[in-house]
């Protein structure tokens, strides 16, 4: 009996290995059990998914041409779905209802469960654009229409923006296999809502449950938030070294959080320091260690170094840090004067202005979007090795997606595309060719991309690289660029939201096809609504976007778009040549491609000569280098303060107390995000839609002035001490 029991308890040990995932953060978290008996189609999943898909739609398409957009995720329909669900759960009959004899439902199935609460989810999320708030190609058709004042029709828009959102989920279909099944592939975003579900879902006796744990953090979230968020802003951005040197220039361009190097600058405010580059208490410590690596060699060691050292294309004439677009005399560049009446460069204009300048940060930041990531193929290597944990064998109890689902979807996204770019070639510029070439680079990268977005939480972005090849190759159109762009950036980004949303549908063990129809019916319906929305606006609220015609204090200024503008006119009307060719002012960035090239074989080559060395492996280029990229908009206190929390969290708290980890880490960060969207709405439509505002010392921002101001010598700009 003991041999028994001896080669019992064996058998036992090696079953749970067998079931264990090679990541200790799925471990921690992601349960190994399932029910298959679940009811998923139920009449509430279909009613509160496909309501969520619609109000996030419109409430975010609303919001994004206001002076102060707002983004409403998906976790706070996560949160308000639940008692909803459950009330529906109570009240609802139970009848089964049967049409013609073959069919039958009932509209309460029974308890409201974490199956159907995932699909919801998953339903606002496409109705949020994945985390984007509306349709990215939306603001093709605001700048066509508000800008640029031409007409495109409401079909050739609508197509735009579905066959830009669609046309993803055929690449995903081909890297399923390879991103989402194997656990190497372990996608750290999906974690946090694998948390929040089963915190407000399964049943925990302990004192502190996380379902209790959840709730206090989200009222002290959402508490907390009034005061950055409304009544002392300041707190959002503490850069007390300018407030110890209120006249100095240069103290001020050292101490800036929002406009320079960001040395000792802080926030209390978690939408500044979960902004951009997304919850610190997310991202695996060594992703964070690549990017603080980056960040200091870049903002610490490079820019300095460029900008009071050599003073690098005449930098010293220009802000430290900015995004904005410069004359040779330190003044903001006037696009607008070089663009005439056929939406084409003014070149006389553009000669009397001069070239365009940029600040030093911005002009040296192009190094980083080159970047190639050879060592993502160690990665896939090993992906491919790795033998299935518990949660791919517990998948293929159900019916997988059909491969030709993904190639119809396809097929029709691209013979859609092709049928715009031939028949309504007048309204978006773009040849057929470019569609194709588009969408060969959006494959092309779609894989190595996935592999490092599934394994650091950081993705690395095309829109520069896109922007830069098809001004190279059609300069002198501007709408034929952003379309570029968007088929060739969005669909892969589009691809990368549906695996993620497909990896957490893997750790709730949701049947793949409906994961599939909810993901398809609700980006299509979000699609529509977004267009429907923007198309409401731009017809009926005169002057949108011109804030120089609007009237004073109009919210509908849409800043989101004017930058979408500027990029348009920069890459598309004036072309890269004019700017880093020879006929602009930095020619020489360009021997950065070469670098893209060796860096990522230099690491790989280290690795391979040295294996022994177990930190070579852990060495990310495309993050280390190209986290930064994000900057601007991004500024140096998003990155001190994202840097020091996914610190303090994922390497002290992991390392030495992770039992508190494993139960709350990632309940924490949700809670976190829940509170502050729901204070941010409150606060938006009572407060700001009303203009009400307060003015002390607090209100004022972070008290930098000075550091957007010139140290060059003769240069003067209003406002700035004169050198």
């Amino acid at each position: 009996m003991a041999a028994s029991e001896i080669e019992s308890g064996r058998t036992k040990a090696e079953l749970q290995n067998d079931d264990d995932s090679p990541i200790e953060e799925v471990r921690l978290t992601v349960s190994n059990e399932d029910d298959p008996t679940l009811p998923v189609y139920t009449f509430r999943m279909w009613s509160l998914g496909l309501t969520s898909c619609v109000l996030l739609s419109f409430l975010n398409t609303f919001f994004m041409y206001r002076t102060e957009p707002l983004v409403i995720s998906m976790i706070s329909v996560q949160v308000a779905t639940l008692p909803i669900g459950r009330f529906m759960e109570r009240v609802l009959p139970k009848k089964t209802f049967r049409i013609g004899g073959l069919f039958e439902f009932s509209l309460n199935p029974g308890p409201f469960n974490m199956k159907e609460h995932v699909l919801i989810s998953i339903f606002a999320n496409a109705g949020a654009a994945f985390g984007g708030g509306a349709a990215y190609a939306i603001s093709i058709v605001d700048i066509i229409r508000a800008f640029y004042r031409r007409k495109i029709s409401f079909w050739a828009s609508w197509v735009l923006v579905i066959t830009t959102q669609v046309l993803g989920y055929g690449w995903a279909g081909i890297m399923r296999k390879y991103v989402v099944d194997p656990p190497q592939m372990w996608w750290p975003s999906s974690l946090v809502q694998v948390s929040l579900f089963r915190a407000l879902h399964e049943k925990d006796r302990k004192r502190m449950s996380r379902g209790k744990f959840f709730l206090i953090a989200l009222v002290c979230s959402f508490s907390w938030y009034v005061i950055p968020g409304y009544l002392f802003p300041t707190l959002s951005t503490i850069s007390w070294v300018c407030w110890a040197f209120p006249k100095s220039v240069t103290a001020q361009q050292i101490g800036s959080g929002m406009r320079g190097l960001g040395i000792g600058a802080f926030s209390l405010d978690w939408s500044v320091i979960a902004s951009y580059l997304g919850s610190p208490l997310i991202s695996p410590f060594f992703a964070i260690a690549n990017v603080a690596v980056g960040y200091f060699i870049t903002m610490f060691l490079v820019v300095p170094i460029a900008y009071w050292g050599v003073n690098l294309y005449s930098a010293k004439n220009f802000p430290i840090f900015s995004s904005h677009l410069f004359d040779a005399q330190g003044q903001i560049y006037n696009v607008s004067s070089i663009v005439n009446k056929k939406f084409e460069i003014d070149m006389d204009a553009y000669q009397n202005q001069g070239r365009i300048n940029l600040s030093s940060y911005f002009a040296l930041s192009y190094m980083e979007l080159v970047l190639l990531p050879l060592e993502i193929l160690d990665r896939f290597q090993a992906s491919c090795k790795e033998k299935e944990d518990v949660h791919t064998r517990l998948m293929k109890r159900y019916k997988d997606i059909p491969s030709w689902w993904f190639h119809v979807m396809l097929g029709l996204s691209l013979l859609l595309s092709l049928v715009l770019c031939i028949f309504k070639k007048d309204e978006i510029q773009m040849p057929w060719w470019g569609l194709v070439f588009a969408a060969g680079i959006a494959l092309l990268f779609t894989l190595p991309v996935s592999i490092i977005t599934a394994t650091t939480n950081q993705t690395p972005g095309l829109n520069i690289i896109t922007e830069y090849i098809m001004g190279v190759i059609l300069p002198g159109k501007p709408i034929a660029n952003v379309c570029f762009k968007t088929y060739g950036y969005i669909s892969m980004a589009q691809a990368i939201s549906f695996l993620n949303d497909f990896k957490l549908g893997h750790y709730m063990k949701i049947p793949p096809i409906s994961m599939f129809i909810v993901q398809s019916i609700g980006t299509i319906i979000a699609g529509t609504v977004n267009i429907s929305v923007a198309w409401w606006l731009l017809s009926t609220v005169e002057n949108i976007c011109q804030d120089q015609l609007l009237p004073p204090n109009s919210p509908w200024t849409c800043p989101g778009d004017r930058v979408f503008f500027d990029a348009s006119v920069i890459w598309g009307l004036v072309g890269p040549k004019r700017i880093f060719g020879s006929q602009g002012n930095y020619p020489q960035l360009n021997w950065f491609f070469l670098i893209g090239f060796m860096g990522p074989l230099v690491v790989w080559l280290l690795h391979k000569t040295f294996p022994a060395q177990k930190w070579i492996p852990l060495i990310n280029l495309p993050v280390l280098l190209g986290a930064t990229a994000a900057m601007p908009p991004a500024t140096t206190v998003n990155f001190n303060c994202w840097i020091v929390a996914g610190t303090v969290f994922n390497f002290f708290v992991f390392r030495y107390r992770k039992r508190w980890w494993q139960r709350y880490n990632y309940v924490l960060s949700a809670a976190l995000d829940a509170g502050l969207a729901f204070m941010g709405v409150l606060l938006y439509f009572s407060l700001t839609m009303e203009e009400k505002t307060i003015s002390w010392w607090g209100a004022d921002g972070e008290h930098c002035d000075l550091a957007t101001c010139p140290t060059s010598k003769g240069v003067l700009l209003d406002g700035c001490p004169v050198i």
